[in-house]
């Protein structure tokens, strides 16, 4: 009887999968691969991929923020609020997969998972219960004016340092989407008459 006989017949050796796995890291997070075949000194990678990490920390953060506004937003505007917080985090989400993907590119590991997120981020935790619109609103902008700060030193870096890669990245999709979201937000909360023209 040859061996895959057996395995057919063998009640025994029937597959199984091989359950609760554990085992040493195979790259720790702060550090990049030798080689990665983009003509891009390491040192430049390891600096780049933790300034990308940074932002990603951030975009995590401001994401799941759009996600709780989304579903706590209330009062006259709540239709189109919702609507709009849903829109703006799935374009969040977007760029959390970009992020992410480029600090992978780059030979480093991204940040993936709430509580190492909550360590890293610079942006202002929220409280737990819900908050007025304009409290809302107020909360987005500054976490969009942190991310587009953090994104322009970014940007500015890779173009000295030759990551075109990075910098195409943070100008094109991240602070091009930060500045579009942000101004879709403050004009909410632009004092105007509702009823009468002044």
């Amino acid at each position: 009887m040859t061996q895959r006989q057996n395995f057919k017949t063998d009640g025994r050796n029937r597959a199984q999968p091989l359950l609760h796995q554990r085992g040493p890291q195979t790259q720790r997070f702060n550090e990049v691969t030798a080689d990665v075949p983009l003509g891009l000194a390491r040192k430049t990678r390891a600096e780049m991929v933790h300034r990308l990490n940074e932002i990603l920390a951030d975009t995590i953060m401001l994401r799941d923020l759009y996600k709780k506004c989304h579903w706590q937003v209330s009062g006259p505007t709540f239709y189109q609020l919702h609507l709009l917080f849903d829109k703006h985090a799935g374009e969040q989400d977007e760029l959390v997969d970009q992020l992410a993907e480029r600090v992978q590119t780059l030979g480093g590991i991204a940040v993936g998972v709430p509580h190492d997120v909550a360590e890293m981020t610079s942006l202002e935790r929220p409280p737990r219960g819900r908050e007025e619109v304009p409290v809302q609103i107020s909360r987005l902008l500054d976490s969009h004016e942190a991310v587009i700060a953090e994104t322009r030193l970014g940007a500015k870096r890779a173009t000295e340092l030759g990551d075109d890669g990075t910098n195409d990245l943070l100008i094109s999709d991240v602070l091009r989407t930060n500045e579009l979201q942000a101004w879709f937000l403050y004009e909410h909360v632009v004092k105007m008459p509702l009823v009468r023209a002044d």
